[in-house]
């Protein structure tokens, strides 16, 4: 039986349970080549199957990120897709598997910071995710920090103390000041 027909759209359901369900599967037989077949299918015809599999890869990237991380660029590929769905799954999929390939992640951040920009609150916090985890990096630190530092101030209210506290292991002393000038007044407002 083919990855494809186990997904829920395959399987004429609205849910997502099939979908992790197979993810589940997929992680516990470590089967490359379900996800092969799922990255593939990234482009199937069928904007249900497409969804699916996004979903699907997701979820097995959250438990075993290696298993996805080989397919970063088809996945940072979708960042341009007009379907929503596969958008947001395309900001999720990275921030499972950055730790994976930081300079892959690193090199997309001006398209994933574009989404991030349009897209919706989840998906500006999987691009948050993705900068706390490039932050830990020492060589992408600088450069991380100055981005997260414009989600910081220009966060919706709500969304401020969490990445601001999720912020917080990679802010050093040397950007602590600067970190502080643009949180206080946010905080203020």
């Amino acid at each position: 039986m083919s990855v494809i027909d186990k997904l829920a759209t395959s399987l004429s359901r609205r849910d997502e349970l099939p979908n992790k369900e197979l993810a589940q599967e997929i992680v516990g037989n470590k089967d490359a080549a379900a996800v092969k077949e799922l990255v593939q299918n990234l482009r199937n015809k069928n904007k249900g199957i497409q969804g699916d599999c996004i979903k699907t890869l997701y979820e097995v990237a959250e438990t075993e990120p290696t298993l996805v991380a080989i397919y970063v660029n088809d996945i940072l590929a979708l960042l341009h897709s007009n379907n929503n769905r596969m958008q947001w799954g395309a900001m999720t999929a990275p921030s499972m598997i950055t730790n994976e390939v930081p300079k892959d992640i690193y090199n997309a951040l001006g398209a994933l910071g574009d989404v991030a920009e349009k897209g919706s609150v989840i998906t500006k916090d999987h691009y948050v995710a993705i900068l706390v985890k490039l932050g830990k990096i020492k060589e992408y630190t600088d450069d991380v920090l100055v981005l997260l530092n414009e989600q910081i101030l220009n966060s919706p209210v709500n969304q401020l103390p969490t990445y601001a506290e999720n912020a917080l292991p990679i802010i050093d002393e040397q950007h602590k000041a600067l970190f502080i000038k643009h949180l206080l007044p946010a905080l203020l407002m």
